[in-house]
């Protein structure tokens, strides 16, 4: 760990790979998730998923000679305490490195201080994009991964005219939903036939929304729904339109927060035909999913289901240990110059591969909600490079990120130079 070898001599760093295993036995795997709060419902399931991925690591050997052991904390849904956590993994735990994190309030929370100690952390779950920080690897979807194909789908295969942007308010709905305003009017659409709409986390009340959405449609003109919500405020969300009798076929909704896990607890008999964006479901047919989900399921138990940020954990786990191994170390900076073209298979047929820029290569799914709370998946492209900055906003479209060749996430193309990130947090 960097922030601890740091401290060492030269000829120590310089020691053998049998001896910085020895020395750091066992490794340790920090895990960053919410277990109570708004945001549990989504992340105990991550937490679940890192612990069995550990547990599966041991048995077949470990890592450099050592036992992995999963240190949990509980960050509890408060989003500073992010911060407070991922330093209590670095500095009193020492982790190897951490797994962790849903919201995007909650990983730029955590961001200061990973890099202030030279932390890696892995983040699993789709965002905003506009990001790019060595020392973070961005394994869910960017906007151009799972957003923008949603909208074209809107566009292209359901003739959707007008769009409700519904999000919960904090930076990923509202940087998502700033990329899709710009991208949905070089489509074409005006603003007018744009309504954005923002609530809290927890939010329960969606009557008003709801009816307002009912209202875009009453010019008989297609209205369809993108949505940002988070959490368990989608389970008021969706019952809203259960009691309002809004079927998929009047006013189809994507929603890219909503995956099999959060259906879990909701009656699906009138979300049939509702949709959501991922790079994966558990009804894709491969063998290594069937092995994945009959791994899943023999540990937690027949009723728990596999999830789109759970694959993201997966892909990202078994990639840092094959870096690991690759430098035969856990030391960050080894491990992340190892990290560069790790390539992986992922559980719908293709193979994921760790870019410059700290995202994956991932194909884009559409799936349709089905009775049993699973998804008919309607559409797949193949693989698709994940861009940390937009094409569809003015001051992003000249940014690229380049950490081995260029050592920066935040390279100006038409100044030439490195611009420095400065974080809200």
């Amino acid at each position: 760990m960097t922030y601890r070898k740091a401290l060492l001599s030269l000829p120590l760093l310089l020691a053998s790979t049998a001896a910085h295993a020895q020395a750091d036995c066992p490794v340790k795997v920090g895990v960053l998730h919410s277990l109570s709060g708004t945001m549990a419902i989504s992340e105990t399931t991550l937490k679940d998923t890192v612990e069995m991925l550990v547990d599966r690591q041991n048995e077949a050997g470990g890592l450099l000679g050592c036992d992995i052991e999963a240190v949990v904390v509980d960050p509890a849904s408060d989003w500073p305490l992010f911060a407070e956590k991922a330093r209590e993994l670095l500095t009193v735990e020492e982790v190897d490195v951490i797994f962790g994190s849903w919201t995007s309030v909650s990983r730029k929370s955590a961001l200061p201080v990973l890099e202030e100690l030279n932390g890696l952390m892995f983040y699993p779950v789709q965002y905003e994009g506009e990001e790019s920080s060595k020392n973070v690897f961005y394994t869910g979807a960017a906007p151009n991964q799972q957003a923008i194909p949603a909208v074209d789908y809107f566009l292209e295969e359901l003739g959707v005219e007008r769009f409700a942007l519904l999000g919960t308010d904090y930076v990923y709905p509202r940087t998502t939903n700033n990329i899709l305003e710009a991208y949905l009017k070089s489509k074409g659409v005006a603003a007018e036939d744009i309504f954005v709409n923002y609530t809290p986390f927890g939010h329960s009340d969606w009557a008003t929304i709801v009816g307002d959405v009912v209202e875009m449609s009453e010019d008989g003109r297609p209205v369809g729904v993108i949505s940002t919500i988070n959490g368990d405020a989608n389970i008021g969300f969706y019952k809203e339109l259960a009691a309002s009798e809004i079927s998929a076929d009047d006013i189809p909704v994507v929603a890219f927060s909503v995956g099999e896990e959060e259906l879990s607890g909701l009656d699906t008999t009138d979300l049939v035909g509702h949709l959501a964006a991922w790079n994966y479901f558990q009804s894709a047919e491969t063998d290594a999913n069937a092995e994945f989900i009959a791994a899943w399921k023999e540990r937690m138990g027949e009723d728990r289901v596999t999830n789109d940020p759970m694959e993201a954990h997966y892909i990202g786990f078994n990639m840092w240990v094959n870096a690991v191994e690759a430098a035969g170390t856990t030391d960050v900076d080894a491990v992340r110059d190892a990290m560069y073209g790790q390539e992986f298979p992922n559980l719908t047929g293709g193979t994921a591969v760790m870019l410059p820029n700290h995202h994956l290569s991932k194909p884009v799914l559409i799936g349709e909600i089905t009775e049993d709370g699973q998804f008919d998946i309607v559409s797949q492209t193949a693989e698709v490079e994940g861009d940390a900055w937009t094409d569809h906003l003015v001051d992003s479209a000249k940014l690229t990120s380049d950490w081995p060749g260029l050592g920066c996430g935040m390279y100006d193309t038409e100044a030439e130079t490195c611009v420095q990130i400065q974080s809200n947090y």
